[in-house]
């Protein structure tokens, strides 16, 4: 089997460049859940803030918020959809809703997700100087080419790193805004300020990403090189069935209780 290590040259007629970038972007695409995808991750917390802005309870809001994400859950499941996005919003939702009804206050409902988030824009960062992009770790299975990138297609693990560090320098940039927000701003102006740094950095770090991996060599399908392998495989055993078969008089298939004649 070939080693996923084993350094390869590109192969020849790759795909020509509008189509590798229409493949990354059906890929991104899939991989960050669309458009459903952002908007159920966004409407537990815009409710939430909706509801705090009006009556300043936050046990309503919360609740509210929680039966909205359990919600679309359901109804995915309920369509026999992919339920991986709405889960993760779920568990998200379900973790501010405790946080808030423990602390009694509304900046309980956002702190779990600030936390998670400059987290995670330290783990895209240091990875991408490490020389490990946590992108290449996601999306490769995506792309099928698993972690291939790392040593086969260095171009590739380039491109994977750039869109590792834009990553974790956006989403540090955006929680270098809300947290001072936290400490210092009101309640409501922090869920509002949120809601709005929501999608624009998310949407920012993906174009990036479609920017740096559509110029990237073309990932390397190593499901389809292990299926080529087995293939191979089975050919070579039918193969050696058929030449002893031949070697000892006998048709290959022929079961021994038809030696006699």
């Amino acid at each position: 089997m070939t080693s996923l290590d084993k350094p390869t040259t590109p192969e020849p007629g790759a795909a020509p460049a509008d189509d590798q970038s229409a493949v990354t972007q059906a890929a991104l695409f899939d991989a960050f859940g669309g458009i459903r995808g952002t908007v159920e991750t966004m409407l537990p917390g815009l409710l939430f803030v909706m509801i705090y802005t009006i009556n300043k309870d936050v046990k309503m809001s919360a609740i509210a918020a929680g039966v909205v994400a359990v919600l679309l859950v359901v109804v995915r499941l309920a369509r026999k959809d992919t339920v991986k996005h709405a889960f993760s919003g779920v568990f998200g939702v379900g973790v501010g809703v405790a946080f808030a009804l423990f602390t009694g206050s509304a900046k309980g409902f956002y702190l779990p997700g600030m936390i998670y988030g400059v987290c995670l824009g330290l783990a895209f960062t240091l990875s991408a100087l490490v020389g490990f992009p946590l992108l290449g770790v996601i999306l490769g299975p995506v792309f099928k080419e698993n972690l291939s990138w790392r040593t086969r297609n260095p171009g590739r693990k380039k491109a994977y790193v750039k869109a590792s560090l834009a990553w974790g320098l956006i989403f540090l940039a955006k929680y270098a805004i809300l947290f001072p927000l936290y400490w210092w701003g009101d309640e409501t102006q922090l869920g509002w300020v949120l809601i709005a740094l929501k999608l624009p950095p998310m949407v920012l770090a993906v174009y990036f990403t479609w920017v740096f991996l559509a110029k990237a060599p073309p990932p390397i399908d190593v499901i389809a090189e292990y299926e080529a392998e087995e293939a191979e495989h089975e050919a070579a055993k039918e193969a050696a069935k058929a030449a002893k078969a031949a070697q000892s008089g006998q048709p290959s298939g022929q079961s021994g209780r038809h030696k006699r004649a």
